[in-house]
């Protein structure tokens, strides 16, 4: 048994050690990958970025474990990272091919008027909405704002109003509805 062999093992019969020595230098090899690809795939929520946290972590798990070989795996995962960094230099510059890939925004809330029909397919709730304008825009009440974005993410962005407008829109609406 070469030293190699000591420090690493083979196949799924591995110790604690081994295990562990298969992890230091896949954290450093997943460094390598992050580096190359962008910090964009780790730091983003869309599930065109998530794909690539998945998958990798299924992947790089068969080989801390033993029960896949090492170069085919880190074989896969480069390729992936190169997919997945070809792909998002694509999308900044084909609009289509990234709403396709990736989503579009939606707003959900516009000045007092709530778009039901988003919130529903999207899974979310008017509490949820207020939520998000307390945590992302500190403000206690919806009439505070002027819209929330159902972002492509996932993520609820709020459009403070800063001037008043959406105060007025709300006037003008409840204006225009049959007493």
């Amino acid at each position: 048994m070469t030293t190699i062999e000591q420090i690493f093992g083979t196949g799924p019969e591995l110790d604690a050690l081994q295990m562990s020595a298969r992890a230091f230098v896949l954290f450093f090899l997943m460094l390598i990958l992050i580096r190359a690809t962008g910090m964009r795939a780790f730091g983003r929520k869309s599930s065109f970025d998530t794909i690539i946290v998945i998958t990798l972590g299924a992947l790089l798990s068969r080989v801390v474990v033993g029960v896949s070989p090492a170069l085919p795996v880190i074989a896969a995962s480069t390729v992936l990272c190169v997919l997945h960094r070809a792909i998002a230099m694509l999308t900044a510059f084909a609009p289509s091919i990234e709403r396709l890939l990736k989503g579009k925004q939606r707003v959900i809330y516009r000045g007092g008027v709530f778009d039901l029909d988003a919130m529903h397919r999207a899974g979310i709730s008017r509490a949820d909405v207020e939520e998000a304008v307390r945590s992302h825009a500190n403000r206690l009440k919806l009439a505070d704002v002027l819209e929330v974005h159902l972002e492509s993410s996932g993520d609820l962005s709020v459009v403070e109003d800063l001037v008043g407008e959406a105060r007025r829109a709300q006037r003008i609406t409840n204006e225009k509805q049959p007493a």
